[in-house]
């Protein structure tokens, strides 16, 4: 085995495309290794978000790159421009650079090869500079619990091909008691023993709010939030009995439709892009409506809160409609599909949601994702015979 250094170097590759989850987690799971000991780099490719990731995160920012539509094909650079070759090959080369410079223990990639296909451009030459390195790093894919179920034909096979011929563990970020990686990839089964779970990557519990609202509607980074935004102000004018709302549209949400909504907000109802307090804010509030995605589920489960769920489901999308289900399967939320959304359903399903007493024996899923994520790692290093 190679000898390894006394601080263990991580880099972690991370790009988030629609929404902010996939940074939000990456960025807890790198301060948990930091505060193990390890010396971490998160390479980032989306563009930037403010507050991510901490100050205290060594951070490589790539020529950022986006997408142009919610079924996330066609990459843009930050000026809204198709990144072309040219762009595309400079952020290669940066990434690779980066790698070589580091000379990391631990090499994690966020999503990929789950997803994130996006960027095969500069991660499948990163890997072939990983094979090509002596000594060799750790590989690793960090990924969630839940997968998209509706994928081309043949691509879960060549995830399980890329799995099993380059990467020597996947860290599923979800508890198997609650969400197993076989209920959303089939071919599991082929990759067991390269799979480790780690719980679900959570906040600490949040401290009592400094504020209290009646309904609190956030979505998540606010790009695919219009609907739920635009529905949650006209419900708020159908509840005037509520007399405290606060809707967090999110700082992705394009700002001509932000500037409509100001000019159009009833009096029960203060709204803004974001609160860095959100899941405190949970914690006080009567009733939580969100989207379902995975850092949201974490903050609600975190803030002991009422939730109704509206979950993401455009172009085909699984993922956040499974979560919310199996959170309603164990009596802890309620749903409403995008389908079904409209003012007046909401506005009812936000009363039945409020009336509705919580379940009152206790959730046993692991929230303690990012510290045995480091955990995880640390031992795998350790013990392993590859270099």
């Amino acid at each position: 085995m190679a000898k390894k250094s006394m601080t263990t170097k991580v880099f972690f590759y991370v790009q988030h495309l629609l929404g902010i989850g996939h940074l939000a987690r990456a960025s807890r799971i790198a301060r948990a290794m930091i505060d193990q000991g390890m010396n971490v780099t998160l390479v980032t490719g989306g563009l930037p978000v403010a507050g991510f990731p901490d100050p205290g995160i060594a951070h490589i920012a790539l020529p950022p790159i986006a997408v142009s539509n919610s079924d996330f094909s066609g990459l843009l650079t930050a000026s809204g421009q198709p990144a072309d070759a040219t762009y595309l090959n400079a952020r290669k080369d940066q990434l690779l650079a980066a790698y070589h410079a580091i000379k990391p223990d631990i090499v994690l990639t966020e999503a990929f090869p789950f997803g994130r296909r996006q960027v095969r451009f500069e991660l499948l030459p990163l890997i072939d500079a990983i094979d090509a390195s002596h000594p060799r790093p750790t590989l690793v894919s960090s990924v969630r619990d839940i997968l998209q179920r509706k994928v081309k034909p043949g691509r879960n096979e060549e995830t399980v091909a890329l799995i099993n011929r380059a990467f020597d563990l996947v860290l599923v970020h979800g508890d198997p008691s609650f969400a197993a990686l076989e209920d959303s990839f089939t071919l599991a089964d082929q990759i067991t023993d390269k799979i480790a779970y780690t719980g679900l990557v959570c906040p600490p519990t949040p401290p009592p709010p400094a504020e209290q609202f009646d309904v609190l509607v956030s979505a998540g980074g606010g790009a695919a939030g219009k609907q739920l935004i635009t529905a949650a102000v006209d419900a708020a004018r159908l509840l005037p009995e509520l007399a405290k709302w606060l809707i967090i549209t999110g700082p992705n949400l394009p700002q001509p439709d932000y500037d409509a909504l100001t000019k159009n907000q009833p009096a029960n109802v203060t709204l803004t892009r974001f609160r860095p307090d959100l899941a405190s804010l949970m914690r006080g509030a009567k009733l939580s409506v969100s989207q379902a995605g995975y850092n949201t589920v974490a903050d609600i489960l975190m803030a002991g809160c009422h939730a109704l769920l509206v979950p993401y489901a455009t172009a085909g999308e699984t993922e956040q409609t499974d979560r919310a289900a199996l959170l309603e399967k164990i009596g802890r939320t309620r749903s409403l599909t995008e389908a079904a959304l409209t003012p007046e359903t909401l506005a009812t399903a936000i009363q039945h949601e409020i009336a509705r007493p919580l379940p009152a024996q206790a959730l046993h899923i692991s929230v303690d994702g990012a510290a045995r994520s480091a955990e995880i790692l640390l031992d795998f290093v350790k013990n392993s015979t590859r270099g």
